[in-house]
Formats: structure tokens, C-alpha cells, sequence
């Protein structure tokens, strides 16, 4: 599918070794530059092979810690710098975390919300500000239905998802008529490295099916989309579920 529907410039993912995120941007790779960024970025050699057999006229890498949250003013600056403009900047690090830990735990609870909220809502803000300095630019945020309504099994992750989602939103609705758009994506459960040993849930969808959603949606316009779309109608009735029974939910 042709990519000049969403502007010039490169491709960023952030959080180069994620599974939806590579195929995101392997979907978006023919005829553009493809930025990685991630820990550890010289090891990211089968992955940046990845992106250039997908037709990306040239794959960078960056080192970028998401939870250190004071270099990335720095980081992103640099990459405009040495690279110019970012047509699409895609949000693909989290962590599921430990629910029990977290219960038990208060720094493991905090390490959970430090990266899945607090440094996504650090990298959206410094991201807004350069794209809307240019008038351009496409950001896509990784939510999830564990953040419409949070359920006791996973309540410390899907706390920091409905933050998140939340945040994602009220700034796509701040960049309204900027040039410069936010695409939430919320998947139920996906059935990959993260959630390795777990049983799939109901409506469950591979890292490939989020990110062909994914892709789909960029080139539509669209500010949201659910994968698989069955699950929006589903979690409006979940709404509705009383919470003497809601909190029996598993996973």
C-alpha cells in the first residue's frame, strides 16, 4: 500500500524491537526512512534487515531509553536534526508487568506506570510540539481495552493504559486543525513475546492484524481504532456490566 497519503518524511519507531511495532513499520517502510530507536541500539542488526527488505530506502538507529525521561527533549531534537522532519512517529515500548508483584510491591507498581504512562506522556508531549512547529506529523499510541474499564486481574497495567488513552486523546483533540493528528490503537489481547505462556484471551489478535489495522487506519484519517473492531461494541456493553460482577472478570 503507497505511504503518500501521510506526508514526507521518515517513519519513527519508538521502541525498535517491539512486534507491532516492526510490522507497522515494516508496513510503512517502501520509499521512506525508517528510524529505530531503542536500548541497546547496536543490537538491533536483524531487525533493521527486516525494515530494508521491506522497501525502506534506509534504516537508522538511535539509542533511546524511554524511562529516562530527561533526555528525551534531547533525542528527539537530535533525530529532526540529523534526519528532518517525522511524517509518522509510532509509540510501540511498554511492559505488561507483574500483577502480583505490583500488589505486593510498590516500586514494581511504579515501574509499570513510569513506562507504560509516564514516559509515553513525556515523548507524546515533546513530539507535539515539534510536529506542530512544522505543521505535520502523525503520531500513533499503543492503548488497550485493558484501559476502557480496568479489571481487578490487571488493574496496575490497565491503569496506566486508561491514563494513557486518555491523555493520547485530549491531545489528539489539542492538535485539532494543526496539522498534526494522534491515532490511538487499542487491541485486546495479542497474542505474542509479551503475553508468552498466557492463555488467549476471547478475541485475541496477532502483532500482524494489530499492525495491518494499524497501517489501515493511518491511511483513513481515523484518530481510533479497535482490533479486532468487535471488541468496541463488546466493551460498550462491559460498560454497563455491574462491578459486584465486574470485579470477578478474569484476565
Amino acid at each position: 500500500m503507497a505511504t503518500s497519503d501521510i506526508g514526507d518524511g521518515s517513519v519513527l519507531l519508538l521502541g525498535g524491537r517491539s512486534e507491532i511495532g516492526l510490522e507497522v513499520a515494516r508496513g510503512l517502510a517502501p520509499g521512506r526512512r525508517v528510524i529505530l530507536a531503542a536500548r541497546r541500539s547496536g543490537d538491533l542488526a536483524t531487525e533493521t534487515q527486516s525494515i530494508r527488505a521491506a522497501g525502506a530506502t534506509s534504516v537508522d538507529v538511535v539509542e533511546f531509553d524511554a524511562d529516562d525521561t530527561e533526555q528525551h527533549t534531547a533525542v528527539i531534537d537530535d533525530i529532526v536534526t540529523r534526519y528532518g522532519p517525522v511524517a509518522v512517529a509510532v509509540l510501540a515500548f511498554g511492559i505488561l508487568g507483574d500483577q502480583a508483584a505490583a500488589e505486593r510491591d510498590p516500586a514494581h507498581a511504579l515501574a509499570v506506570i513510569q513506562t507504560d504512562f509516564v514516559a509515553q506522556v513525556s515523548v507524546l508531549t515533546v513530539l507535539a510540539n515539534r510536529m506542530r512547529s512544522v505543521g505535520s506529523g502523525r503520531i500513533v499510541v499503543f492503548s488497550s481495552v485493558a484501559g476502557v474499564r480496568v479489571r481487578r486481574a490487571n488493574y496496575v497495567y490497565g491503569s496506566a493504559k486508561a491514563g494513557l488513552d486518555g491523555f493520547a486523546s485530549g491531545l489528539g483533540d489539542a492538535l485539532h486543525g494543526t496539522g498534526v493528528s494522534v491515532l490511538v490503537v487499542r487491541p485486546g489481547f495479542v497474542i505474542g513475546r509479551m503475553t508468552e505462556g498466557m492463555s488467549p484471551a476471547p478475541m485475541s489478535s496477532t502483532p500482524s492484524q494489530v499492525a495491518s489495522a494499524t497501517v489501515e487506519a493511518l491511511h483513513r484519517g481515523r484518530s481510533s481504532v479497535w482490533v479486532p473492531r468487535a471488541l468496541r461494541p463488546a466493551f460498550f456493553v462491559a460498560r454497563l456490566v455491574p462491578r459486584a460482577l465486574w470485579r470477578r472478570m478474569p484476565r
